[in-house]
């Protein structure tokens, strides 16, 4: 009896649709980067980068803004996948970053907001 509802659940699991990305929950767990970060067209460089235009962009590239060595040459570009393993462990990721964030553990709220910063151009303003 065990082995079927392992069964089931497991293929319930398999066939079950991906949640998608929403970038309006996205900006609402944008809260804990907005101590250190701004995206939108007045951003500014904080305790770290503005954040316009970051989905796609080549790590450590903001102009005006001091990056650590380890950012600037870690050679990451920060596609979705980079963000996906970055976000929830800054620090595994790029070792000697300057960014202390304990990082997003919620896979699907590092999805949402990385949706969220998608719609950001580099100028700030919104592209979708």
């Amino acid at each position: 009896m065990r082995s079927i509802f392992a069964g089931l659940f497991l293929a319930a699991i398999a066939t079950a649709p991906a949640v998608a990305q929403d970038p309006a929950a996205g900006e609402k767990a944008f809260v804990v980067c907005r101590a250190c970060h701004q995206i939108g067209p007045s951003a500014k460089n904080l305790v770290g980068p503005e954040l316009n235009g970051v989905v796609g962009r080549k790590a450590g590239t903001v102009p005006g803004y001091t990056y650590s060595q380890a950012n600037l040459h870690s050679g990451l570009t920060w596609d979705e996948t980079t963000l996906e393993t970055y976000l929830p462990s800054p620090q595994t990721i790029v070792k000697g970053t300057k960014m202390i964030f304990p990082g997003v553990k919620d896979p699907q709220k590092v999805k949402d907001i990385i949706a969220f910063l998608k719609q950001f151009g580099p100028d700030g303003q919104k592209v979708q």
